[in-house]
């Protein structure tokens, strides 16, 4: 039709989609799926009218607001890094939002408070309550992650809703978001029932600039949207190790995405220790790919959904995966880097915030960059700031911090700290707890004020070579923090959220008041009232009637008093 562009003008978009299936040391069975879709346009220039397999909702988002990368996780749950290993992509407890500006942004904080109002209402969440109050600016910590032509970090902002509850009305509109819904291709798994019955559940959205070809001449946008989750199958009640895609989404595969160039279900096949291989899939995969991921070796088996012959033996394909034999719990492996966080101290009025890092490399040093961010009502003693590492003070190589204002802004600290090898470094920052207005108490005081997790950033040594690969060749759950060196591979951590009891007066006490002080004002005030305004008439006595009379003779000859 005459409204349609030519074919040489026609603006090229594509879907990928894959599963990745991972056994946890611990039995448990982490999921994760991603749906990439790619867009050869320009969002920027506003010149785009139709959209095809991108969101509109986002794409006018990013060309109205000037975003040129927008990060968002929703996240329920602890990813445990010392007993799961290193996560794919890993978010902290909450919601997480972190979005870099476009130069041509005049007033970012303006741009940033009306890009969070409008991405609570289209993931239907609390990112209104995103203010100054928990926004901070790092310097060092969040670097863009696609094409960027300057890292100006005044066009970044940052934030963290440690208390956001995660569910079914979250999940909704992202589904909405993938071309094919949850209608056909791997969403179909994606039941909300199974799901949320899990020890960890996260859902997010990225999207970047990315080069077009390799020349890199012409710039292309990318949505990723990812979501992990992570079953424990004996908190279940099933009490075994084997599973299937069955067992933990209720569902198999047995419809593509039409609008999808790729789909694909790679499952962890790895093994755990040199001598014998632990697990056994079935049905047969369609091909084996073998590839370094984060530092290590690992194989996939490989379900290809767009082969034809995947399912010409039978109509839906339900992944399972057995052990050949128990796994002994000393062949656990120790993650590179790993950290925890915990408050220490006693009382409501002062304590400390005390962090461990770990670095369980034997022989390999390197440095990690740390993120703190404090609320304002936990006022940091910066000349408190420890760092201890075998017993000896460790100094940071970098560190920026800037003060908290009462109800404006958040503590921000950022260090870059050296970490030695096989070491444990322990940082430690004393603080002391304000008295807030009895307005700014949430209505379970008693429950507890949330502090949003740190986050660690490093360059982690690589045991293994890793070679460079094609992206659009290589597995998406590899190409999301591309490494530039062959050595090292880039890894976010996140610690746990922390629980702070602040000073919180007996709000039942003015209960107490209101009651006692209207019983007394209503017996006091009603008496005294009554008083003031009843009228008083005095009655004459009567003689009475025919009838008394009677009554009187009556009881005259009876010997009764008169009445």
């Amino acid at each position: 039709g005459p409204g349609r562009a030519g074919a040489g003008q026609e603006r090229r978009d594509a879907l990928r989609e894959e599963l990745l299936l991972s056994p946890l040391p611990t039995g448990d069975v982490a999921a994760t799926f991603q749906f990439r879709t790619r867009w050869d346009a320009d969002l920027q220039r506003g010149a785009v009218s139709h959209y095809r397999l991108f969101p509109k909702a986002l794409g006018r988002l990013v060309a109205a607001l000037g975003v040129r990368e927008l990060h968002l996780a929703l996240t329920q749950g602890f990813w445990r890094t010392r007993y799961w290993g290193q996560a794919p992509l890993q978010a902290p407890a909450g919601a997480e939002l972190w979005v870099w500006f476009q130069p041509t942004v005049t007033d970012v904080d303006k741009a940033w408070k009306e890009l969070s109002n409008i991405l609570s209402g289209i993931f239907c969440a609390s990112l209104n309550f995103i203010d100054s109050t928990n926004t901070v600016i790092p310097t060092a910590s969040f670097k863009p992650l696609g094409l960027a032509n300057g890292t100006d970090h005044h066009l970044l902002r940052y934030a963290v809703l440690p208390r956001e509850v995660v569910c079914t009305e979250n999940l909704t509109p992202w589904k909405k978001l993938l071309p094919c819904g949850s209608k056909a291709g791997l969403a179909v798994l994606l039941k909300a029932e199974r799901l949320f019955h899990s020890s960890y559940h996260s859902q997010a959205v990225h999207i970047r600039p990315v080069c077009r070809d390799a020349s890199c001449l012409a710039v292309s946008w990318e949505l990723r949207q990812t979501l992990t989750v992570v079953f424990d199958f004996f908190s279940s009640g099933q009490g075994k190790k084997d599973w299937s895609l069955f067992k933990m989404f209720s569902r198999t595969l047995t419809d593509i995405c039409p609008l999808a160039s790729q789909s694909k279900v790679y499952v962890d096949i790895s093994p755990k220790n040199k001598e014998k291989e632990l697990l056994e899939v079935s049905p047969t995969p369609t091909s084996v790919h073998e590839a370094i991921v984060q530092g290590d070796k690992k194989t996939y088996a490989v379900y290809d959904l767009l082969s034809p012959s995947l399912f010409n033996t039978s109509r839906s394909l339900n992944v399972q995966l057995k052990w050949k034999r128990p796994q002994d719990s000393s062949e656990m492996p120790i993650p590179t880097l790993h950290a925890q966080r915990y408050v220490g101290g006693y009382g409501l009025q002062t304590g400390e915030i005390c962090t461990l890092i770990y670095n369980t490399h034997p022989y390999r040093a390197f440095p990690v960059i740390l993120l703190e961010t404090v609320p304002w009502y936990l006022r940091l003693y910066v000349h408190t700031l420890t760092i201890i590492t075998k017993g000896k003070e460790n100094k940071p190589s970098y560190i920026h911090y800037q003060p908290a204002q009462d109800r404006r802004r958040p503590h921000l600290l950022e260090m870059l700290i050296q970490l030695p090898a096989n070491s444990v470094t322990k940082i430690t920052i004393q603080f002391e707890r304000a008295l807030l207005k009895w307005t700014e108490y949430p209505p379970d005081p008693n429950h507890g004020f949330y502090v949003g997790s740190s986050v660690l950033s490093a360059l982690v040594p690589s045991v293994t070579a890793m070679k460079d690969m094609d992206v659009e060749q290589s597995p998406l759950f590899t190409s999301l923090f591309p490494s530039s060196d062959g050595s090292s591979y880039f890894v976010r951590l996140y610690t746990e959220p922390l629980l702070v009891n602040l000073p919180t007066p007996d709000f039942s006490m003015p209960y107490n008041v209101i009651c006692l002080t209207c019983t007394v004002v209503a017996v006091c005030y009603g008496s005294f009232y009554n008083l003031l305004t009843r009228t008083f008439h005095v009655e004459e006595p009567s003689r009475g009637g025919l009838a008394k009379r009677l009554a009187n003779v009556i009881r005259k000859f009876r010997g009764v008093p008169p009445l």
